[in-house]
């Protein structure tokens, strides 16, 4: 069945980005993200945005199909707080980085002001029957629209069809998912074509953490770039390859670019 999308009646502001270890991560803040997603459903755009820590610029180092997964999104928000001081350390000047769960938080403040409908796909049930219910508490006037559980794998081509199926049925303006790295952003490529929401947000553990199941990281650990270390303490064996093999690669990495970027300027 052929899905007809109304014409863009606005303009979807462009924001510039920064290239970290060959991925362009968007200069902005919570505030004009938001707002291009606003400008975007408005527009009814199909795009779709990728939140990206550490771990994501290096594993798109590695997996061909992340990285076009990343390059191919509208933009790329820095998420970590390490990518934000290597932003500055090239030249920008940013003040906080675009953190996934925080988004989403404030995303739900505002919706609940202007009425944006949103879909939660992916991550545990037992996390979205809580978000369900607790999202538009929090939030009055939030409107959830639907929530689903995604496999936390590739999807099958007739699994593909009835999942944008019951996605276009219950028409969100927006689509949060929260399948993780790297699954999330290649689903986001897969499917945007398919799904009539106008944007896409991948937005990993958030799920998790706004529904009680997972805890975040103390602040005061979050703004010294630490937040890395409490969650590799609250899971070992799922995060050890994700903190102790690829932050120093980042770290590697990015001196030889800010390096070369410095000689450069010479």
């Amino acid at each position: 069945m052929s899905i007809t999308v109304p014409p863009a009646t606005r303009p979807v502001p462009p924001l510039a980005s920064q290239e970290v270890l060959g991925i362009p991560l968007a200069v902005t803040d919570y505030t004009r993200t938001l707002d291009w997603i606003d400008a975007a459903v408005a527009a009814r755009r199909r795009a779709y945005i990728c939140v990206a820590a550490v771990h994501t610029v290096m594993v798109a180092q590695e997996d061909p199909e992340l990285r076009r997964a990343v390059l191919a999104s509208d933009f790329t928000v820095p998420d970590g707080q390490p990518l934000v001081w290597a932003m500055n350390l090239l030249g920008q000047n940013l003040s906080s980085r675009v953190y996934g769960p925080d988004l989403m938080e404030k995303a739900c403040r505002r919706a609940a002001r202007t009425g944006q409908t949103f879909f939660l796909y992916g991550g545990r049930e037992a996390a979205l029957e809580t978000l369900r219910a607790e999202l538009p508490r929090r939030y009055p006037g939030l409107r959830i629209v639907g929530a689903r559980p995604g496999p936390f794998r590739e999807l099958g081509s007739d699994e593909a069809d009835a999942i944008a199926g019951e996605l276009n049925a219950a028409a969100p303006d927006v689509i949060w998912v929260g399948l993780g790295v790297p699954l999330q952003e290649k689903f986001m490529l897969a499917m945007r074509q398919r799904l009539v929401a106008p944007v896409l947000v991948g937005v990993g553990a958030a799920f998790d953490f706004h529904a009680g199941l997972k805890r975040q990281a103390p602040r005061s650990l979050q703004r010294v770039g630490l937040e890395w270390a409490f969650r590799l303490v609250q899971e070992p064996r799922r995060l050890w390859r994700r903190y102790l093999v690829y932050n120093p690669r980042f770290v590697l990495g990015f001196a030889r670019q800010l390096l070369a970027h410095r000689r450069s300027r010479r």
